[in-house]
């Protein structure tokens, strides 16, 4: 399980994160969409989405095609 998240699907449908560096919420979906917020700087969304990424693929929690290339932002 993830810290500093929360996942009630009969309130809200996506799982929210709550990242301390940079401090951000991401709102994760499974449709695979994240809604980032509290960023003051685009480079914080950056980070914050590699750091999920990396956190999600450590967990297992990813699901990759084979033979896709990961999109570069």
């Amino acid at each position: 399980m993830l810290e500093n998240s929360m996942y009630e699907p009969e309130q809200f449908p996506g799982l929210i994160y709550r990242m301390d560096d940079p401090k951000v919420v991401l709102l994760i979906f499974s449709s695979g969409k994240i809604v980032c917020t509290g960023a003051k700087r685009e480079q914080q969304v950056k980070d914050a989405v590699f750091k999920i990424h990396d956190v999600l693929k450590d967990i297992g929690a990813l699901y990759e095609e084979e033979g896709k290339e990961e999109e570069e932002f």
